[in-house]
């Protein structure tokens, strides 16, 4: 539970989420979206993916991150992003990233 408590009091972890909340990114589709080194965000994404709230899938050269299925984590981290208003804005654009990626597919 500490592993939780401690992924979720960081903003940028948050932001993660929020991005993860409607659909997959790789690694480089989430560093597009943050003004940090990439040795920064790999250790955001470990973190996450420590407290059991991200899973991470190689395929190819490329990571692609989605959130962990229904679990305790994801519920708390979902409570924190309905509280988060800047999660409002970021949920959106994961909603709106799944929707294109969908049609892309069809």
């Amino acid at each position: 539970m500490d592993k939780i408590f401690e992924a979720l009091a960081s903003t940028p972890r948050r932001k993660i989420l929020a991005y993860l909340s409607e659909t997959e990114l790789s690694a480089g589709e989430i560093a597009e979206r943050f003004d940090m080194t990439k040795p920064s965000l790999s250790k955001h994404l470990k973190i996450l993916e420590s407290a059991g709230l991200v899973v991470s899938d190689k395929r190819g050269q490329y990571v692609f991150y989605r959130l962990q299925g229904e679990n305790l984590a994801n519920t708390l981290a979902g409570f924190m992003q309905a509280v988060c208003p800047v999660s409002k804005g970021l949920k959106k654009e994961s909603k709106a990233l799944a929707a294109k990626k969908k049609a892309q597919e069809a």
